[in-house]
């Protein structure tokens, strides 16, 4: 592994040759890069042993001041260490840079895992870069604001054609960066962000034909959302809560839920709510008040719609992909495991969604997938659900696509790699390369004060010592991410694999069973 830093004695003159960011030049650019993107996807992509390089950019390039809230934040940047999977092709070279370095425990924990490829040969073509900046902002700023680092990345894949970047999510910032790397993102065009709004959710799933709650896009005031969660009531007298959500929030820290007043009167509905709104609003993100999260929501436009109840309600997602060529691909679905304000914030997930309707989400995420390509989406990105079962019948209802990696991004990219299997849109199951079926439950907050203190060195002995550690023999086992925030928040995320549900349950139990033993000490 070559470790580098943002310094150098090499002498670096910065290229001013650069368009203005935002600008239509840079645009222009951008989308010539891109097209060229698509040879390289069916010329390279296939062979296993092509040389390339992957230029890994794991910023959250997110709303900041919410951002700051979701507790090491920063060590998020880390849950692309999956992609360190990709050294196992002996032709492929990555580049991972981060805000801060990545201690070299965390990085030698994932090449041992790589299978088929000593550490030796993988670490020579690993270079970890750091920019070595700790401030609340995204990473992928941080990298502009350094052209010295730009130009040693550039460096690294000098005489390279196949070259391309990886990233989180991609925004005005990733388009920059690219254009100033030379080299096209395996994501989609700024341009077409709008479509994974919740606003712009909402309208695709009309597009398509998918059901969606109740609600109303768009909005973009106090007075809106007021009318609107007024409508709502009026529509459904029994309703007893409407969800609120900024546009661009993120892992529910975007969302409110506003509780209406048991038997309130329709008549004077809007007076009536405006009186006791902000009484009757919960803030999902810890520390977000009131008057920032109307600030937020008025700066970003959003969304209101009805609070769904039944019997039994579930919250499943779909993983999906398109490639540069346009086809679409259904890569897998979870039960999300919820939280924090009325189950909004999310907190882990069981792989696969359960068999009552984890083909039927597939068979709409699908649909809006080819939606998605005929409109030139491009990239991994996830549409999310809210199941409602009423006696025996099970009502599927889309609430958003998000266009971007998220929380089940890396567990079901660590499953992959790790079994070389394949999930089955048509019957739910995920089988290995040997034809066995895996299962996983993930979460990304293994919280717990005690923890703190607890080094990367200290989680690998631990669980080394209770044979916690990843088995490739039996093919289960653990696997740990957000190493880095263990010692200062106490806070790690972890992928537990069984050949049942409940084998990978009860490892995920022994991971907190043993933590807590240890820390009992």
């Amino acid at each position: 592994m070559n470790i580098d830093v943002d310094l150098t004695r090499k002498t670096f003159q910065a290229d001013h040759r650069y368009p203005e960011a935002g600008s239509e030049e840079e645009t222009r650019i951008f989308k010539e890069i891109q097209s060229r993107f698509a040879r390289q996807f069916i010329e390279i992509f296939p062979d296993k042993l092509a040389a390339k390089t992957v230029v890994i950019i794991p910023s959250l390039t997110l709303d900041q001041e919410i951002l700051t809230k979701l507790e090491g934040q920063i060590h998020y940047e880390e849950r692309l260490l999956c992609m360190l999977m990709l050294l196992r092709m002996p032709a492929t070279n990555l580049v991972y840079v981060t805000s801060e370095p990545v201690d070299e425990s965390i990085v030698d924990y994932y090449l041992h895992l790589l299978p088929g490829i000593t550490g030796c040969h993988a670490s020579q073509r690993l270079t970890m870069l750091s920019c070595y900046d700790a401030s609340p902002r995204s990473l992928t700023e941080k990298i502009l604001e350094r052209p010295r680092l730009i130009g040693r990345i550039k460096r690294l894949f000098a005489g390279n054609n196949a070259a391309h970047i990886a990233c989180f999510n991609s925004t005005a910032l990733e388009k920059t960066l690219a254009v100033r790397l030379g080299i096209p993102i395996y994501g989609t065009d700024p341009d077409l962000l709008n479509l994974g709004t919740k606003s712009g959710s909402r309208e695709l799933f009309k597009e398509c034909g998918i059901l969606t709650p109740p609600g109303f896009e768009n909005l973009k005031t106090k007075k809106d959302i007021i009318a609107a969660i007024a409508a709502l009531k009026r529509a459904d007298p029994s309703l007893r809560k409407a969800v609120i959500k900024m546009n661009d929030g993120f892992s529910g820290d975007g969302n409110a839920v506003y509780n209406y007043n048991t038997g309130q009167s329709t008549e004077l509905l809007e007076n009536t709510i405006e009186s006791n709104f902000e009484m009757q609003l919960q803030i999902v993100a810890k520390d977000l008040s009131k008057k920032l999260f109307l600030t937020k929501f008025e700066q970003m436009g959003g969304i209101a719609e009805a609070f769904l109840d039944g019997d039994i309600t579930a919250s499943p997602s779909v993983q999906c992909r398109i490639d540069p060529i346009g086809k679409s691909e259904i890569i897998s679905t979870h039960d999300q495991l919820l939280g924090g304000t009325d189950n909004q914030v999310f907190l882990g997930a069981h792989f696969p969604a359960s068999p009552e309707y984890a083909t039927a989400i597939a068979a709409d995420a699908k649909q809006i997938c080819k939606k998605l390509a005929l409109k030139g989406v491009v990239g991994r990105f996830s549409i999310d659900f809210i199941s409602v079962r009423n006696g025996c019948e099970w009502k599927n209802y889309a609430i958003e696509v998000n266009l971007r990696k998220g929380g089940t991004t890396h567990p079901y990219l660590m499953l992959q790699f790790l079994t070389d299997g394949q999930y089955n849109e048509f019957n739910g199951e995920y089988l290995t390369f040997g034809g066995n079926k895996r299962f996983y439950f993930s979460s990304d907050n293994v919280c717990d004060q005690k923890y703190r203190g607890l080094t990367p060195q200290d989680l690998i002995d631990i669980a080394m010592f209770h044979s916690l550690m990843y088995n490739s023999n039996t093919q289960e086992g653990v696997t740990f991410h957000l190493v880095g925030a263990l010692s200062q928040y106490g806070k790690l995320g972890v992928v537990c694999i069984g050949s049942s549900p409940e084998r990978a349950r009860l490892y995920f139990e022994k991971v907190i069973e043993v933590l807590d033993l240890e820390c009992d000490k």
